[in-house]
């Protein structure tokens, strides 16, 4: 049996392993400091392998850095020994959902999900604090040891106050911002699908640096838009213009396979004629989209007759007529000649498509290089054009943060400056994708992007997935939110989805009926383990007894099997069911790919039981094997019954 490791990967370790294993012969050891032997890269070798000059020192070179910047670097690898502890009470549906709302800093939280969320996130949605100097931001302090950022992650004081304000007159302003979001993405980016996108909101005073930031993560080439947004119509703050705009930054995290985005057809009173004939009788179609444009560029192939209703043959205005008086016959236009808007092979194809209305103000010419009597225009029908949908705008109006302070009144749910469902709603209904994907919002603030799954799943069918993750900031006691009742800002989220999802359901009660409003509850914690557990060479022999179990006192089976399934990669939302084998509470979680035993005095009885069930994994307590005799035939009833399954302890 294999024991489970119980903390989060070490990004750098893995790192050096991947180079190592392409360029080998660059692998050495070296002295460091401390006169310990430690692992090293050769730099001479790696650059005779890679047959390409390596940027040494303080060579001036293209970069985008800051202060702390190494430090972030390896802040975002180092690995945690935390964990996600349920809670049944707050949640809503805990055992059917597949959402999930998690509580606790971000970045130990991202670093959580890595493993097990690694590649299956398809959209990430953030609204970062923007850095105004009034906002909050996360504190990530470098000056505090690895085992003082491990023990509190530099987020919470000692009255569990968990950010430091961050205004202009500090020095490092830009470098406190930096350190925070960098770290974050960074990790982010691991979970997005490789067709994921990642849309962050941000203002003007940081747009600049998270978009250098984001060229960096995610390379500049998968920079796929800077969108505007109209925040407000009306403000009367500012120096020299009134602001009133922000942006949302988007980035693929491979774009070559991103599909195109799409937007729904909002147009359709233009659709606003029905065709009479063929096999397409009855459907709305327009005409109103000119075949000759003045400003397309000259080609080659699409400059050629067209023959009209009463025989007369056009072509755009220009000097060059074709020689031979037949429909589709090409010519070879000169510089400057109009053309169409298709080449020939396509008019040929799908002539029948265009739209003829005769007119005195023709620009065509005809085969006597006269003005023609005619003009031509594309036929576009609706049907065709829902289907296909428009491109989306870089410019988004229609979404004011009026909006979304509206709808949460309409929740009667006090929250400062929430951006508007219906936003987050459009960005996903863009991703022209499948209707089950998972969202992630890992600033999640009052929840937005969760009412904006639930209420886009209603809207189409759909069956996506939120996870949210939210610090548990302190409201303040002037606020409105602490006079109703709201401690902290994941109480405001929680009870948002929880209004939202009952107010969806009752608005559309015959299409919501298996519509998902619940969600999982998960708290960040100290790991379940004890300190022996991964440091055991630093407990005194004489404590030993003080440690023959390794799990704390105060944590439940539940809470095990949650960090189990982080370390075996499991999704957590997962269906969990209970049963009882021989006195002792089983876990069977994924429809049998995990069985797990945390009771005592385990037996053979239930060692066979889960044996029989021919899991993938199966885990136990080490500490919790009912006697010898039943540990030593733990592998050989395995072996007999089901030898494929993977065996864990803790």
């Amino acid at each position: 049996m294999d024991k489970l490791k119980m903390q989060t990967a070490n990004k750098a370790d893995e790192n050096f392993k991947k180079l190592a294993e392409m360029f080998p012969n660059a692998v050495t050891e070296t002295i460091d400091e401390n006169g310990e032997v430690v692992r090293a890269i050769d730099k001479e070798v790696l650059m005779q392998e890679i047959n390409t000059k390596v940027v040494d020192g303080k060579e001036e070179r293209y970069q985008f850095t800051w202060p702390d910047k190494k430090k972030s670097v390896l802040l975002a690898n180092a690995p945690i020994s935390k964990t996600l502890r349920p809670c049944r009470e707050e949640s809503v549906d805990f055992d059917t959902t597949e959402n999930l709302y998690i509580e606790g800093d971000n970045l130990e939280v991202l670093k959580l999900l890595q493993e097990t969320y690694l590649g299956k996130i398809k959209m990430i949605y953030i609204d970062p604090p923007y850095n105004t100097g009034n906002d909050f931001v996360y504190e990530d302090d470098f000056a505090q040891s690895t085992e003082e950022y491990l023990a509190n992650s530099g987020q919470f004081d000692e009255e569990g106050n968990c950010m430091v304000q961050n205004t202009e007159s500090n020095g490092r302003f830009h470098t406190d911002w930096l350190n925070m979001i960098y770290t974050r993405i960074r990790i982010s980016k691991d979970l997005l699908q490789e067709d994921g996108v990642i849309f962050v909101s941000i203002d003007d005073g940081e747009l600049k640096n998270i978009l250098k930031n984001c060229d960096e993560i995610f390379g500049s080439s998968n920079f796929v838009s800077c969108i505007t947004r109209i925040a407000k119509t009306t403000s009367f703050r500012g120096n020299y213009f009134a602001p009133s705009k922000d942006y949302i930054v988007v980035y693929a995290k491979n774009i070559s396979v991103l599909p195109s985005f799409q937007d729904e057809v909002s147009n359709d009173d233009q659709f606003n004629k029905i065709e009479t004939e063929g096999e397409r009788k009855g459907e709305y179609y327009r005409d109103d989209i000119a075949f000759y444009l003045s400003t397309l560029q000259t080609r080659p192939n699409q400059r050629y007759f067209i023959e009209c209703p009463d025989g007369e043959l056009v072509v755009p205005p220009g000097t060059t007529i074709p020689q031979i008086e037949q429909d589709g016959e090409k010519v070879l236009p000169n510089e400057g000649d109009g053309v169409w808007r298709w080449e020939q092979k396509q008019y040929l194809l799908k002539k029948n498509l265009l739209s003829f209305k005769q007119t005195k103000s023709s620009p065509l010419i005809n085969q006597d290089g006269q003005k023609a009597k005619w003009n031509i225009y594309t036929k576009s029908y609706l049907n065709d054009k829902k289907e296909k949908g428009n491109i989306p705008r870089d410019l988004l109006e229609g979404f004011l943060n009026r909006n979304g302070s509206e709808e949460l009144k309409k929740l009667d749910i006090p929250f400062s400056f929430p951006k508007p469902s219906k936003l987050i709603k459009h960005l996903i209904k863009i991703l022209n994708t499948n209707k089950d994907i998972i969202v992630l919002d890992f600033f999640s603030g009052s929840a937005t992007t969760a009412h904006a799954v639930m209420q886009l799943n209603a809207e189409d069918g759909g069956h996506r997935k939120f996870i949210m993750v939210q610090l548990p900031e302190k409201t303040d006691e002037k606020s409105e939110a602490y006079k109703a009742g709201y401690k902290t800002i994941c109480e405001i989220g929680k009870e948002r989805i929880r209004r939202a999802g009952q107010k969806i359901k009752e608005d559309s009660p015959l299409t919501t009926q298996d519509l998902d409003i619940g969600f999982r509850v998960l708290k960040c914690d100290t790991s379940n383990m004890k300190d022996v557990f991964y440091r055991p060479d630093e407990v005194e022999q004489t404590s030993f007894d003080n440690y023959a179990d390794n799990i704390k006192e105060d944590r439940t089976p539940e809470d095990l099997l949650f960090q189990v399934m982080l370390d075996l990669g499991i999704l957590l939302s997962s269906k969990i069911e209970e049963t009882t084998i021989g006195g002792c509470k089983v876990f069977n979680v994924a429809d049998g790919f995990l069985y797990a035993c945390f009771d005592n005095n385990i037996s053979d009885e239930v060692v066979t039981a889960v044996a029989k069930e021919q899991p993938y994994y199966a885990v136990f307590r080490d500490s919790s094997i009912a006697s010898d005799s039943v540990l030593t035939n733990f592998d050989q009833i395995f072996a007999s019954i089901s030898p494929s399954t993977v065996r864990k302890v803790l």
